[in-house]
């Protein structure tokens, strides 16, 4: 597959990266697999979690296809970049011609990155799991990566301004260890599982941020049960 967009979008997001002097920490790249399908399952804090997610696969040499709300490439900017890397759109009217194309992408060897919570948790806590990654894993016989990215909600976030040009934040990807699923695993056992996996991840990239809020009014990033203003998970907007 001829790849003429994606990796100078990438090189252009590192020079950016590096201009803004981000304080990224990418560890468990080891369990990206170098070829084959996958799928990438991430938790969702912010809007720019699938180019720090996607950058996880980087030093194993991926490219990861995002599954994104269809208006994303509607959008006269994003549409063609969107689909000029190869990217799936995703129609709740029709999402079953999304699962197939994902399927589709996953048999000839893509990874394929997804966020299981659907929205963004606007606690910063993991949300429950909808079961299309790892029903997504099974159909295709791939395993699915458990990713955790903390901080990437300081610069874009649902409900906060955004800080695009924000410098020296530091960023954190951590991937865990595959996840094998089949066809006669229970899908609702198995999205548990992978549940389980991310939160465990994402405490940890919490408990080792290197941040902490500057005063009271910057604890709106941190969650609730860390100290933090974020509403707590019951009460936090659903979509």
């Amino acid at each position: 597959m001829s790849e003429v967009v994606y990796p100078p979008v990438i090189a252009a997001c590192k020079v950016m990266f590096r201009a803004l002097d981000l304080k990224i920490r990418i560890e468990g790249a080891e369990n990206v697999p170098r070829a084959g399908g996958a799928v990438l399952a991430s938790n969702h804090i912010g809007y720019l979690d699938f180019i720090f997610a996607g950058l996880g696969a980087q030093p194993a040499g991926r490219l990861v296809r995002f599954m994104a709300k269809h208006e994303v490439f509607k959008h006269p900017i994003s549409g063609p970049l969107m689909r000029n890397m190869k990217h799936i759109s995703v129609d709740r009217e029709a999402g079953v011609q999304s699962f197939r194309d994902a399927l589709t992408a996953l048999k000839s060897g893509e990874m394929i990155g997804i966020f299981p919570e659907a929205t963004i948790s606007t606690s910063f806590t993991v949300k429950e799991f909808k079961s299309g990654a790892t029903r997504m894993a099974m159909s295709a016989g791939v395993p699915l990566i458990p990713v955790a990215v903390w901080g990437t909600h300081r610069m874009w976030t649902k409900g906060r301004p955004r800080t695009l040009t924000r410098r020296h934040t530091p960023i954190t990807i951590l991937i865990g260890e595959p996840l094998e699923v089949n066809r006669k695993d229970d899908v609702n056992v198995a999205t548990a599982e992978l549940r389980r996996r991310i939160t465990a991840l994402v405490d940890r990239a919490q408990r080792e941020y290197p941040d902490k809020p500057k005063d009271d009014a910057d604890r709106w990033w941190l969650p609730a049960h860390l100290g933090g203003t974020a509403p707590q998970p019951t009460v936090a907007p659903a979509s």
